[in-house]
């Protein structure tokens, strides 16, 4: 193979050069000096196959002065005209004038990328709209430049910089968008586009050329969202340790990725159906199950390995659906939901919660943060019906906002939600919940969305007591004494909200066996986090070979099956009849009753938005151990790292910060509790 690959390249490097010898009337038509682009079009001919790969850049990009003045013919004779200024701009002129024009002003006005000088252009590539009359159809031409990677025009030279350093930061180069690149994983193809190879958990992937900007490619792909990937598949594994086999739906196909690492590694125990309604999608969504040997239920053509004739056994087989989200989700019944729309998901919940089976898995990721985060808060009003505000919390609230919205559409289906999961990052917030059938556990749900009273001025915050009756002051259920010490309304109302907890303990526990067992090595310190939060502690989870603390687990009224071999459960009464899985899950169901004293504190506190100014506050680990011997329950949180998460007042925080925090001016170490204290009443 390699030695056919070498005689192909010697083969494209002869045709080039006899192409550029004859100087055909091809040649002629491609550089002509009337186009802005210089496409460059390799063919190869290798008796069966023809591939031809198409880049084109813009006449202002040159390594070289050489390279732009080869542009027009200085060495001739008469007038001649500038290639990157238009004649009513820059008249004809002889060549030493041109000459100098090419190097003072397009030549020295560069933005260099790579080795690649992006000189500045005025023809016109980009206008200027007008708004000053109609009679100005044409409108002002712009100087502009021509970005190297994506060919996009920027008219100052500070903002291309600022653009090229994105490209730089997303990992995109030239060889990403051009066909003639010498990095590796980057097949041609015969429709001119460049393929990249990636791998993410043992799973291949073509990547289209702008695959990271949705508004330019239709499969689009973010490495960012790895986390979420995993996240994800391990509650799908969890699932599937219980339901075999397991009917699973990733809606929005895009590359195919995650439906693609379901199938691989769960095998037998999934049946993946990969939806997307666009036609590329789907066409490289089969392309990529061939890349990994995955069959494709319905396609008759076999997976080949390349150059060999032997027909390679598929390891898994999915099912590749054109359609619209809404509509396969109304029409076929799953187990397993995952709904990732580019932007908000509240569009799709309605359907995913229509035919999702009783105790199904509904993992909704939205990556609308502009919205979220408090940042347009009018989309979030028009999307979500909810009211809030930047606050220092901002994160949890808009994991609570998501699973208000989830909620109310459950209950609209005549089902309850058991909240398994929820997480806040940078660029997602992704809630995974259980789904509980039947007009009880919706009405249940639907107790959970309370209205938050959150204080403007200390920002203390508390759910409003449910009821329907009105309160003559609702400031009463504030702990803080803000407004009667602050002229004015200082409080504000949030929601709906979900005020339930967060997480559950035992179905992320069984999250991080099933990060061990696939080698998530990424996200075990996540979970584990995500552990000590549900919990309330701060001792970290026991190491995965200790499964019998997963046994006790159970979620839903509905005890789960756990890795545990030491012990068997014992399934016989007192009367000698064995019981069936199915009578002791329900009755369990009916016996068992939520248990509030155990759900996580609501909310969490930074440490450094409540300092004292003017003192030294202890590190984070040693106020959690102050908090813990003050009786409180305490914990840290994924949504800050400066964030703790307690079941104590905003009084009651400030009291231990004060405590133990001692003066910038002092030195010592503060032993005993009786000096911090008198000393902070002689400071007083």
């Amino acid at each position: 193979m390699a030695e056919l690959k070498e005689k192909d390249t010697e083969q494209l490097h002869q045709e080039d050069a006899n192409i550029k010898d004859t100087g055909t009337d091809e040649s002629e038509q491609v550089s002509t000096p009337d186009t802005s682009t210089k496409p460059v079009e390799t063919e190869a001919n290798n008796g069966q196959t023809s591939s031809t790969v198409t880049s084109e850049r813009h006449v202002s990009i040159q390594t070289t002065l050489e390279g732009l003045e080869k542009l027009v013919d200085l060495n001739g004779a008469g007038r001649k005209s500038c290639p990157l200024c238009p004649e009513e701009k820059f008249k004809a002129c002889y060549s030493h004038k041109l000459r100098r024009h090419l190097q003072n002003l397009h030549w020295k006005v560069y933005v260099e990328f790579e080795g690649q000088r992006m000189c500045i252009c005025h023809l016109p590539c980009r206008q200027l709209k007008s708004g000053l009359g109609a009679d100005q159809t044409q409108g002002r031409l712009v100087a502009h430049y021509h970005c190297v990677v994506c060919s996009v025009t920027i008219a100052r030279k500070t903002d291309m910089i600022s653009h090229l350093k994105r490209h730089i930061n997303k990992g995109e180069t030239e060889a990403s968008y051009s066909g003639n690149s010498d990095v590796p994983f980057v097949e041609a193809v015969p429709g001119g586009q460049a393929y990249e190879i990636m791998k993410e958990l043992g799973t291949n992937v073509q990547l289209m050329p702008n695959h990271t900007t949705p508004q330019k490619t239709d499969t689009y792909f973010s490495r960012k969202m790895k986390t979420n990937r995993q996240l994800v598949f391990c509650s799908l594994a969890v699932l599937a340790e219980q339901r075999n086999p397991l009917e699973c739906l990733d809606a929005f196909g895009a590359t195919g990725i995650m439906g693609l690492q379901w199938a691989k590694h769960l095998r037998n125990s999934v049946k993946v159906t990969i939806n997307d309604i666009n036609e590329a999608c789907v066409k490289m969504i089969k392309e990529n199950c061939h890349l990994n040997h995955i069959r494709v239920e319905g396609s008759r053509t076999a997976c080949q390995l390349d150059g060999a004739g032997d027909v390679e056994s598929p390891i898994a087989s999915v099912e590749v659906v054109k359609m619209d989200a809404n509509v396969i989700m109304h029409l076929r019944p799953f187990d397993y939901i995952h709904l990732d729309p580019f932007g908000t998901s509240v569009n799709y919940l309605d359907a995913a919660f229509r035919n999702v089976r009783n105790l199904g898995i509904v993992s909704v990721t939205s990556t609308d943060t502009g919205s979220l985060y408090s940042k347009s808060l009018n989309v979030t009003l028009r999307h979500y019906g909810c009211q809030i505000v930047r606050t220092e919390y901002y994160r949890e609230l808009a994991a609570r906002m998501v699973l208000a919205v989830v909620a109310r559409s459950a209950a609209r289906c005549n089902k309850g939600i058991e909240v398994l999961l929820a997480v806040a990052l940078e660029h997602f917030v992704l809630v995974v919940v259980r789904v509980l059938r039947g007009p009880t556990q919706a009405d249940e749900s639907a107790k959970k969305l309370r209205q938050l009273l959150h204080c403007q001025w200390c920002e203390e915050r508390v759910f409003l007591k449910p009821g329907s009756m009105v309160e003559e002051n609702l400031y009463r259920q504030l702990p803080c004494q803000c407004h009667g010490s602050m002229p004015g309304k200082t409080a504000v109302e949030l929601g709906p909200l979900w005020a339930g907890p967060l997480f559950n303990s035992g179905f992320l526990r069984r999250m991080l066996v099933a990060a061990v067992q696939h080698n998530m090595e990424d996200i075990q310190p996540l979970v584990k986090s995500l552990i000590c939060e549900a919990d309330c502690t701060t001792l970290k989870p026991s190491p995965v070979p200790g499964y019998s603390a997963l046994s006790s687990q159970v979620e839903c009224g509905v005890v789960i099956k756990t890795l545990q071999r030491v012990e068997k459960a014992d399934t016989s009464d007192q009367s000698g009849k064995r019981k069936t899985a199915g009578e002791d899950s329900v009755n369990v169901l009916k016996k068992l009753k939520p248990d509030t004293s155990l759900e996580h504190p609501a909310f969490y506190y930074s440490i450094h938005r409540h300092s004292i100014r003017g003192m030294n506050m202890p590190k984070l680990n040693k106020f959690l151990q102050y908090l813990t011997e003050a009786g409180f329950r305490v914990s840290r949180t994924h949504f800050d790292p400066t964030g703790v998460r307690t079941d104590a007042t905003l009084v009651q925080f400030k009291e231990v910060l004060t405590k133990y925090s001692v003066p910038t001016y002092s030195s010592a170490p503060q032993s005993s509790a009786v000096s911090s204290d008198v000393t902070r009443r002689q400071t007083v």
